[in-house]
């Protein structure tokens, strides 16, 4: 493995994780015990096969300490060992994500984000290609328990469908497998919430940016970057201009 590249490296670290993440699922905890449970093993079967396969590689993950010297480091993995915590512990719901991402030199050149109930896995490895859009209004997807106001008042302004779902890298891949048009999302992430989403997203010839437009940045100081918007290109200025206009829930 540790002279794969580092696209199918992505994936076959994320796919070890998620497997791992099933059988935590199989154990028959609940709740909050599920949710710690599974958090801890993902982060453990990641830090180990990067430690051995990429050591001289900085790690940047939801799961462990910050370390700081990754701002001087040339190349960063950026992990969220399992984004979706509340639908994993709620079997069956398959919308969670494992997400494996590169950074280097600054920019992001390849990632993963693995859905192991779905059995997929989508990458930089292999570009997904999405397919033409069909004839309807706008489709947007949106967190099941806790939509943002301004989604509500964009989809108002422009006829928009609303499209419930649970994690930040199952509503982005949503717009990669065409279930939505847009992703955007304001008032709270972090880097490892979008960073394996947003190049997987970009190889598949979709705009990604900031929720207003601005460009992305990674492996900065602080790893806050609370605001997303990853759609077709044909509704990226459309939305940017509204979040600008009319401010966001942050």
């Amino acid at each position: 493995m540790t002279s794969m590249n580092d696209h199918d490296l992505a994936v076959w670290l994320a796919e070890q994780a998620g497997a791992e993440l099933l059988e935590v699922r199989r154990t028959g905890l609940e709740g909050k015990a599920l949710k710690d449970a599974g958090d801890a093993a993902s982060q453990a079967v990641l830090a180990r096969l990067l430690a051995e396969h990429r050591p001289e590689d900085a790690v940047l993950s939801e799961e462990a300490a910050d370390d700081s010297a990754r701002r001087s480091a040339r190349r960063v993995w950026i992990i969220d060992p399992l984004d979706g915590t509340r639908e994993f512990s709620e079997p069956p719901r398959d919308d969670w994500a494992v997400h494996v991402a590169l950074w280097e030199d600054g920019d992001l050149v390849a990632g993963a984000v693995a859905q192991p109930a779905l059995g997929e896995t989508f990458s930089t490895a292999r570009p997904a290609t999405v397919p033409p859009r069909t004839d309807g209004p706008m489709r947007i997807a949106v967190s099941r328990s806790r939509p943002p106001a301004f989604v509500d008042a964009l989809a108002a302004k422009t006829g928009a469908q609303l499209v419930p779902m649970g994690s930040a890298g199952v509503k982005v891949m949503s717009v990669v497998r065409d279930l939505a048009d847009v992703y955007v999302h304001a008032g709270g992430q972090y880097e490892w919430d979008s960073a394996a989403p947003v190049v997987v997203a970009r190889v598949a010839g979709l705009f990604t940016s900031r929720a207003d437009g601005r460009a992305l940045e990674y492996n900065r100081d602080s790893p806050w970057l609370p605001d997303l918007l990853v759609c077709r290109h044909e509704f990226a200025d459309e939305v940017a201009a509204f979040v600008r206009d009319h401010g966001d829930d942050s």
